[in-house]
């Protein structure tokens, strides 16, 4: 199956449709993009340039089966297509978080969350806690050296 995202002129995914392989094959049965392009503008009343080719199983330019990522990530409704890095982005997280083009992730403004000190996931491991880390924008924002913070789930 082929996916597509349905997109409108400020680049917002709309929705995410899936069509038969043989709808996007070209005489030599060679998968091409502007063919499905141009079914689902038969098909859909929605110009073919706003219909953009997704990937369901890559996720952070990763592929899923090992295969060759494709635009990033797969397209989801409220997520937004990037035309010049061919990504679809999910939502911002947090307004001080950036993007990270060799992931096709976001990434905190001072990096990955801290490991976790070693008495907590040792307390995860028994399951008598649930420490992990959450980011704390208003705390970043007041210091921006600060940001992560360790809770404990099940206090």
């Amino acid at each position: 199956m082929a996916h597509f995202a349905k997109i409108n002129e400020n680049n917002e995914v709309l929705k995410v449709l899936t069509i038969d392989n043989k709808d996007v094959l070209n005489s030599n049965q060679v998968e091409e993009e502007l063919i499905g392009q141009q079914y689902l503008e038969t098909h859909n009343n929605w110009p073919a340039h706003l219909w953009i080719q997704t990937s369901y199983n890559t996720y952070e330019n990763t592929h899923r089966n090992n295969g060759t990522p494709f635009r990033g990530n797969y397209a989801c409704i409220g997520h937004t297509w990037d035309e010049d890095n061919q990504i679809f982005w999910a939502p911002q997280p947090y307004s001080s978080w950036i993007k990270d083009i060799s992931t096709a992730s976001w990434k905190s403004p001072i990096g990955d969350a801290p490991a976790m000190p070693e008495e907590q996931a040792l307390q995860n491991e028994a399951k008598t806690h649930l420490w992990y880390y959450n980011w704390n924008e208003d705390a970043y924002q007041s210091d921006n050296t600060q940001g992560w913070e360790l809770i404990n789930g099940l206090a």
